[in-house]
């Protein structure tokens, strides 16, 4: 597949999710970008345009336990220390943000340990 279609498919559906999808106070997005070595999890409170938490496989404390960022692996120990974030400051609820990837491998591997952390969405 030509990779300038495949990219603009992703934008595509990246701004299909995002015209559905906001972080409010009460209830923030969990944005997740995956690239092909790394991936980044943010939780965004987007009515005041702010990073509330992040954590990616780039984490200083996380590069050690980890071989490669690439991996499902890595991903669901970022998915434990957003939420262990998280948890310092009170959100316990938050929307999910995929951003127009599919819900499979590291994307979901991220989603199942947040939510088995305690976040709900």
């Amino acid at each position: 597949m030509n990779p300038i279609v495949k990219r603009q498919g992703l934008q595509r559906r990246r701004a299909r999710v995002r015209q559905r999808i906001t972080g409010t106070p009460t209830r923030p997005r969990l944005s997740v970008y995956r690239s092909n070595n790394h991936i980044y999890a943010q939780i965004i409170d987007d009515e005041s345009g702010k990073t509330l938490v992040s954590a990616s496989t780039c984490d200083p404390g996380l590069r050690k336990d980890i071989q490669s960022g690439g991996n499902r692996q890595a991903a669901e120990k970022v998915g434990l220390l957003l939420v262990e974030r998280a948890k310092a400051i009170p959100i316990q609820k938050v929307v999910f943000d995929r951003a127009g990837r599919m819900y499979h491998g590291r994307v979901k591997a991220l989603a199942d340990a947040a939510r088995s952390g305690g976040l709900e969405f």
